[in-house]
């Protein structure tokens, strides 16, 4: 039954955000969804007032009134300059915090809202275990929202065997990570290193990681697991094997937020030729060292393609000497782009990216092929699933940039006839989501579910 704003009960839901990475972006896109089809809704955002100010910087249309912003304590000491702070550090001093500050934010939210109890939690899916419990303690249901992709999720469920794996490789091979296994359903032969290192670890090290240890063992208790993505990018056998785990899955579609165009960098854009421009980006959180960048930029200054860089400031000085300048009539550096606008531009040729889900998910959608240079955690599985199980793009060897390397996967990308396949294939991706996107797809259905679900008492 469709769900009518009219017939939807009041209710107040508060949304719990990891605040890193892409998943304060994604989860607020989500929210600004939910809020505008469920005016009678009050949604309390819980996030730290760092990615607060991110998420509302790139929003630009008026918000919903229903939604409001708290900020939780990030448990960094006065006077940090976060420019400089090292993203490790940076998370293990919020997790000194976690779960009791948002504890603390659902009761600032309560009482700044007249006492209007929580009816419902939307969990980021990192935190699953512990605010899974803190939703039984206050007797509301909770959905699980996975920013990471839908096979990344069937990893954990799988990690203990992955290890058991992992350990008997060890005592037959040298190298273990270089051993393939077929483990993930609908997903090829997998090496150990394609997975995150601390998944075949015995004693992992990394809170993170032994978060989401938990998370794999809570996350089937939520009322459904939310993604932004399109159950049609899924293998058959991964969709089946994740439903044979969790009650409801609920792929919901885009949920990008598009920012503005503050360095100008659309309006150069406009001044390129369709299909020629290189756009990279490596995300927020971890890159290519100095060597790789030099590599790169020595590629793209060779070659003479037009390109788009989107890279802070302070990794600048990895750039060959001069290169800015001598690039400047064919080329723009910026801090930071508005993804989803640049990659829809038809200028755009290619995407150089780190394989972080939601740019993966970006460039499909855009149609636009893809140069894979995956970094950490669930980068090398998404490379994969790029280059091998869809066709809509290539992998760096041994995922290292190199000069030669990248001349030759420019190469193939622009003038080879593979290249024109991957352009193809990405092209009828696109029109594959395009349809699912639709007002009979999966994933209008898929949101309307969730609506009702979370606005039952």
């Amino acid at each position: 039954m469709s769900v009518t704003k009219s017939s939807l009960p009041a209710g107040h839901v508060a949304v719990c955000v990891f605040p890193f990475t892409s998943h304060p972006m994604a989860l607020f896109g989500l929210v600004c969804r939910l809020a505008k089809e469920a005016p009678q809704l009050q949604f309390s955002f819980l996030c730290t007032q760092r990615s607060n100010s991110m998420v509302l910087s790139n929003e630009t249309n008026i918000l919903p009134t229903n939604i409001k912003t708290y900020d939780l304590d990030d448990g960094l000491p006065e006077r940090v300059d976060h420019l400089t702070l090292d993203h490790a550090l940076e998370g293990k001093y919020f997790f000194k915090q976690f779960p009791g500050n948002f504890r603390r934010g659902i009761d600032t939210a309560v009482a700044e809202t007249g006492g209007r109890s929580i009816t419902f939690l939307i969990i980021d899916a990192f935190f699953s275990f512990d605010l899974g419990k803190l939703a039984e303690e206050i007797n509301v249901p909770w959905v699980a929202f996975m920013v990471p992709a839908p096979h990344d999720l069937a990893v954990w469920f799988q990690k203990d065997l992955i290890q058991q794996l992992y350990n008997n490789a060890q005592t037959h091979d040298d190298h273990p990570e270089d051993q393939v296994v077929d483990i993930i359903p609908g997903l090829p032969p997998v090496p150990f290193k394609d997975f995150h290192y601390e998944v075949f670890q015995r004693n992992p090290s990394s809170p993170v990681v032994q978060i989401l240890s938990l998370m794999a063992r809570k996350i089937t208790q939520a009322s459904a697991i939310v993604w932004s993505s399109y159950e049609e990018l899924n293998p058959s056998f991964l969709t089946n094997y994740l439903k044979s785990k969790a009650q409801n899955l609920l792929f919901v579609g885009s949920l990008n937020l598009f920012g503005t165009d503050a360095t100008g960098h659309l309006t150069w854009l406009d001044r390129q030729k369709t299909a020629s421009v290189v756009y990279i980006s490596f995300g927020t959180i971890a890159g290519p060292g100095r060597e790789e960048l030099e590599a790169l930029a020595e590629a793209l200054e060779d070659r003479g393609v037009p390109f788009l860089w989107s890279l802070k400031d302070k990794f600048k000085e990895y750039l060959p000497d001069g290169f800015i300048e001598r690039t400047r009539t064919r080329g723009k550096v910026v801090p930071w782009a508005s993804q989803r606008k640049v990659l829809g531009h038809p200028s755009i040729g290619v995407h150089v990216t780190h394989s972080g889900y939601g740019s993966v998910l970006d460039s499909i959608l855009c149609g636009v092929p893809m140069i894979c240079r995956s970094v950490w955690a669930d980068n090398h599985l998404n490379a994969k699933m790029v280059e091998e199980v869809w066709g809509i793009g290539v992998r760096f060897e041994n995922r290292v940039i190199t000069k030669s390397g990248m001349l030759k996967c420019l190469d193939m990308i622009f003038e080879q006839d593979k290249g024109k396949e991957i352009r193809q294939a990405a092209t009828a991706l696109k029109q594959v989501l395009e349809k699912a996107a639709g007002p009979d797809g999966v994933a209008a259905k898929h949101f309307e579910t969730l609506l009702q679900i979370i606005s039952e008492k």
